[in-house]
């Protein structure tokens, strides 16, 4: 027998979230009790069932009337995602690494804001270090091809300045 279907999600006590998983509660004596955040509509539905079925409620409430006893419908069912103090503590340390970087953005923006000038020295400077970089590349090169080409060399075979010789230059180094 095909499940029923009901609401958006098209299960009953089966909701879903924004980000596209699927959320599953029941509601019991005035409350609402939470069963989980699921990837797929069926085993938020499969949770929903094992629950219906300890509090005892009617098959013509579930979503898979075929299952036929509260041990079969647990077996069905996904096991519980359990929050423990470890995860809290890692979430709480997320949220203080996004909050910094956030604040970070927004003390930079104001920074960029208040002096314009200082933005275009700083590209200045590191336009200047990457040409000082190219050139100390190109310098350390032509010495370890000097040092090739000349038989009374001083540098050690093991000599780390060899690799120098292998050293790439781009068309724009040049």
């Amino acid at each position: 027998m095909p499940p029923r279907r009901r609401g958006s999600s098209g299960f009953r006590g089966v909701r879903v979230r924004p980000s596209g998983r699927f959320y599953a509660e029941i509601r019991a004596g005035g409350f609402r009790l939470t069963l989980g955040t699921y990837n797929t509509p069926e085993l938020a539905a499969r949770a929903y069932d094992a629950a219906a079925w300890r509090f005892r409620r009617p098959r013509r409430d579930m979503n898979f009337p075929d299952v036929e006893s509260l041990e079969e419908a647990e077996f069905l069912a996904p096991p519980p995602c359990l929050v423990d103090d470890e995860d809290r503590r890692r979430h709480r340390q997320v949220q203080r690494r996004i909050a910094i970087a956030e604040h970070d953005e927004e003390l930079m923006r104001q920074w960029r804001a208040q002096f314009p000038n200082d933005v275009d020295n700083t590209d200045a400077f590191f336009a200047d270090l990457r040409a000082q970089r190219r050139s100390n590349r190109r310098h350390r090169r032509a010495v370890a091809e000097f040092e090739l080409e000349n038989p009374n060399t001083t540098w050690a075979e093991n000599d780390p300045r060899w690799d120098d010789i292998w050293t790439e230059t781009t068309s724009d180094d040049e």
